[in-house]
């Protein structure tokens, strides 16, 4: 073989060499799986329960005052149950007279009484419920109040005096808060607290 023929064979090698090099495909790195991202998980912090939600407005630091000398936080912080409460302000407390809510402070189940009125056990009734009733469903005290819708604006009471709903569906852990701005009483309320001043003058 002469030496022409010997370059062209070698030149003809390196060629398919070059090309065999371009052809060769080097296996797929497997991709690096990614880092599993940690979960999004929603929020975790429970809303406050009545009690708490309450003391936490800056407007029902009286109504506050009062649920915990008669001895009813507990049993509204419960969150195995639901309940409504139609909270008085503190402003509100300021109409009722000095002498009467002395008296109240005084008198433990004469001021459970008028508190738990203000209350609705087993159900968070919100307020485009509340509105299409005419009577409440029985309140922790036993008895009913009206409920009257006029012009838009919404009053709860009985004969002794209504209230005003000023704010509504302040949602809990265990129900919900209807702010009123007036405090009411039972029907029978002054007859229990006349009977617990008799038996304590006696």
């Amino acid at each position: 073989m002469t030496v022409k023929n010997l370059l062209v064979l070698a030149a003809a090698l390196s060629m398919s060499g070059a090309a065999f090099a371009q052809d060769k495909t080097e296996p797929a790195t497997p991709a690096t799986p990614a880092a599993k991202q940690p979960e999004v998980k929603k929020d975790e912090k429970a809303a406050k329960n009545i009690v708490e939600t309450a003391m936490g407005t800056g407007m029902h630091t009286t109504l506050c005052g009062l649920l915990k000398e008669a001895g009813l936080v507990e049993a509204l912080s419960d969150s195995k149950e639901k309940f409504t409460v139609f909270a008085p302000t503190d402003d509100a407390f300021k109409k009722v007279d000095a002498k009467a809510l002395a008296s109240l402070k005084a008198d433990k189940k004469a001021l459970t009484k008028v508190l738990t009125f203000h209350v609705i056990k087993g159900a968070a009734v919100m307020a485009k419920d509340v509105v299409t009733m005419k009577e409440s469903v029985a309140t922790i005290e036993g008895s009913k109040f009206n409920i009257v819708v006029k012009d838009g604006k919404v009053s709860i009471g009985n004969s002794k005096g209504m209230a005003n709903v000023i704010k509504t569906d302040v949602v809990c852990s265990n129900g919900v808060i209807h702010v009123i701005d007036g405090v009411m009483m039972a029907e029978d309320a002054k007859k229990e607290v006349k009977k617990e001043e008799t038996k304590k003058g006696s």
